[in-house]
């Protein structure tokens, strides 16, 4: 309320409540009592205002007299006190977690033989890793639970998949010790699981590799104890999770094992033959020679018939690991219904499996018949002395096999007579320039000079490791009568 002495207050009262009173006086219901005469006559005998000077800042009715209408809200935004659940909030945002239905990605490992990293990126991909990358000694991806479940379940080629859990530099056994203590690994598994804990390194800064291994087990058997009272067992030979560790010079990076026993094992192998070839390594020749499915594929050399039926199995889509289990059942995150789903959710085809296979060896025939009717792959086998194999048809395809080298470098006819490997090699080329023209041959060897033996110059000279033996996948195009 103005002060009643502030001249500039006053005329403006003044001439408001004039114009106010002569207003009301001239319409209906004017005011007529004793208060209303007194006004009107105070306004008749005082002296006319004097103009306002224009513009007068000081005369003007304060802003807040004359506000501007608000402005019209559109309808989501009503309640001030509640933003929109499009709209971030204006104020201390808190970052939102992952709703609980979305997986949470997962990096994944796969190491594979030497040699074998691109099929390997190759089959990933085809499983739904499109960001599949080598990196050494294997493969490196990204994904869901699901996808390691389905890496394991069809990867013919990977030897494991290892999923990581943590990455962090270190500088010696006891902050890899703290590091590990510090993970949630009930979150992973349950205290009643069996452990063994597996390290790898190189260059690593660590007095023992050995030790640290033990002090990663302490730190899981620490962590379980403060957590839940009790700790779990260790078991060197069966365990139901497999813990490992990798260190280079700066960072050690902790896995899970999903997949429990070496992924080439898969479940259908009984009995022993001499030297027998790894089942991811069959898979690989098989890729880096270039057979494809429906192809004719002859292998001279088939002891356990490992070669044979891995290429049965590609071309029915059989899944490899559909005869075994796999680490991750034992997870805290396994989903028993939702894996059973994944595992029958493809039949085997039932196409024509142009694969024939044989073997010097009466014994060696009959455990691989024996491997390819537990595998569910109906192959013919036969005892025939590769020096004088025939094509078993007009088309031709690929001859691939894994022949004696090394210490077991020896040759034997169907007969059990020894003959010398020269000999050997030189009958085998000859029927190979008689009978094998069109066809493609393709042999893994530790022998470097084997081309000179069979006097033919390969198209093709890969590096493959046959487990710790460096060998050589030679392939030869074969031109009838060709000495090349």
């Amino acid at each position: 309320m103005a002060d009643s002495d502030s001249p500039k207050r006053g005329t403006l009262t003044a001439r408001k409540t004039a114009a106010t009173t002569s207003t009301t006086a001239s319409g209906t219901g004017a005011r007529t009592g004793p208060r209303a005469r007194l006004a009107q006559e105070r306004a008749r005998q005082a002296p006319p205002a004097p103009p306002a000077p224009s513009p007068a800042p000081a005369s003007k009715p304060r802003p807040t007299a004359k506000r501007a209408p608000p402005r019209p809200r559109p309808p989501q935004d009503t309640k001030r006190d509640k933003p929109r659940h499009d709209a971030p909030a204006q104020r201390n945002p808190r970052p939102r977690s992952e709703p609980q239905a979305q997986p949470r990605e997962i990096r994944y490992f796969a190491p594979c033989p030497r040699g074998l990293e691109a099929p390997l990126q190759t089959e990933l991909r085809a499983l739904g890793a499109p960001q599949a990358r080598i990196v050494a000694g294997g493969v490196s991806f990204t994904g869901d639970r699901d996808l390691g479940w389905r890496a394991n379940l069809y990867s013919r080629i990977a030897s494991r998949v290892l999923r990581e859990i943590a990455h962090f530099p270190y500088k010696d056994e006891h902050e890899i010790y703290d590091r590990a203590h510090a993970l949630d690994w009930t979150r992973y598994f349950d205290v009643e699981r069996t452990i063994k804990v597996e390290i790898a390194a190189r260059k690593a800064s660590v007095r023992s590799l050995e030790f640290t291994a033990l002090r990663i087990k302490d730190a899981i058997c620490d962590a379980f104890r403060e957590k839940t009272g009790i700790r779990p067992d260790v078991e060197t030979s069966r365990p139901d999770v497999r813990v490992h560790a990798f260190l280079d010079d700066r960072y050690a990076t902790l896995y899970l094992d999903t997949s429990g026993e070496a992924l080439f094992k898969r479940g259908w192998r009984h009995g022993a033959v001499e030297a027998p070839l790894r089942e991811n390594l069959a898979v690989g020749m098989l890729a880096l020679s270039g057979w494809k499915p429906g192809m004719p594929l002859v292998d001279p050399f088939c002891g356990g018939g490992t070669l044979a039926i891995e290429a049965a199995q590609i071309t029915q889509g059989r899944p490899p690991g559909a005869w075994r289990h796999f680490g991750f059942e034992h997870f805290t995150d396994f989903d028993a219904a939702a894996w059973d789903a994944m595992r029958h959710q493809d039949a085997p085809l039932e196409v024509p499996l142009p694969i024939h296979a044989s073997d010097v060896a009466q014994a060696a025939v009959d455990i691989a018949r024996g491997n390819a009717k537990r595998a569910g792959t109906p192959i013919e086998f036969s005892v025939t002395d590769a020096r004088t194999i025939s094509p078993p048809g007009d088309t031709p395809g690929l001859m691939i096999g894994n022949p004696p080298y090394g210490e077991r470098a020896q040759f034997n006819a169907v007969d059990g007579t020894l003959i010398d490997a020269d000999t050997f090699w030189a009958e085998f080329a000859a029927n190979l320039k008689r009978a094998w023209g069109g066809w493609r041959v393709a042999l893994i060897s530790s022998d470097l000079d084997l081309p000179k033996r069979l006097r033919l110059a390969p198209s093709t000279k890969l590096a493959l490791y046959n487990g710790a033996l460096e060998c050589r996948l030679f392939v030869f195009d074969i031109v009838t009568g060709a000495n090349r």
